[in-house]
């Protein structure tokens, strides 16, 4: 896919994905979604990413749905959308449901305003971190409508139901200092130094942990989560251990460590991923 609405940069095994309509704040499209969706299977089927930064071109991060469609754009009917319940889906709930299901880790610089999907969009991300110039909001009360991908499930989930239910219920827009109390982002930094700051971390993933072991770490984290009981996890933990404890990378770990050296993990997230979970099943849309 060439992309229209997204840039697409890897370097040293660090894949940026910029949104890229700064005149509109970035504001979320359909192509833009389509392109994020087709961004994520592109990295995942791509041993040389070991990890995705996302950020947003220009003063904006993202500003929510583009709503140059006036009062009709949430109106399927009137966008040649589906209006039968068992066919509409929420475009932003794709994209977090693949973000979910991503085999890289991924990090939110939120480099300036980010609301809506703009903001929800990044809930499904491993760590957030935003500029002390942006400014966050879950406006969708101010709007007549309800929050959307998924972030009814991942929010309380990040932040706790009390505050979820503060910043979703007023639908202020509110500063990075907020969100930093709230426990949305993990850290707050002045614009220059935002994406150095993603990428030092980034860069801790990608120089010394092995790509399928941190591959198997977000699924163990996140399937987790929806476990109905940690016998699940206990499961997966073990069948974990058994597998990759036979495996060239954990011979290779344990012997870089003994002899004092960097490691040199060979094993590929596209090729060599042990299946942890059996007895797990995405749902279907209903």
């Amino acid at each position: 896919m060439a992309y229209e609405q997204i840039a697409y940069d890897v370097a040293d095994g660090v894949l940026t994905i910029t949104l890229d309509r700064p005149e509109q704040l970035n504001a979320f499209t359909g192509v833009m979604q389509q392109e994020l969706i087709d961004a994520c299977d592109r990295a995942d089927a791509d041993d040389g990413v070991r990890v995705i930064i996302v950020t947003g071109r220009g003063r904006g991060f993202c500003a929510g749905a583009d709503l140059s469609g006036g009062p009709s754009t949430f109106d399927a009917s009137d966008r040649g959308r589906p209006t039968d319940i068992a066919e509409y889906r929420d475009g932003g709930g794709q994209v977090t449901l693949r973000f979910f299901e991503l085999k890289k880790p991924i990090i939110a610089a939120i480099n300036g305003p980010a609301v809506g999907v703009g903001i929800t969009m990044t809930l499904a991300m491993d760590i957030r971190l935003a500029s002390e110039v942006a400014r966050m909001g879950f406006v969708f009360a101010r709007r007549g409508i309800v929050p959307e991908a998924c972030s009814s499930w991942f929010l309380p989930r990040i932040v706790g139901i009390s505050q979820a239910m503060e910043w979703v219920s007023t639908g202020r827009v509110f500063p990075a200092q907020e969100a930093l109390a709230g426990r949305l982002v993990r850290s707050v930094h002045a614009p220059d130094d935002l994406l150095p700051a993603a990428h030092a971390i980034a860069r801790e993933i990608a120089d010394n942990t092995a790509p399928v072991s941190v591959a198997l770490c977000r699924q163990l984290m996140w399937r987790g989560m929806v476990a109905d009981h940690p016998m699940q996890a206990h499961m997966a933990d073990s069948r974990g251990i058994l597998s990759m404890g036979q495996s060239e990378d954990v011979k290779e770990g344990v012997a870089s460590f003994l002899d004092k050296r960097k490691p040199d993990f060979k094993m590929s997230v596209a090729r060599d991923l042990p299946d942890l979970f059996p007895f797990y099943r995405t749902p279907a849309f209903e």
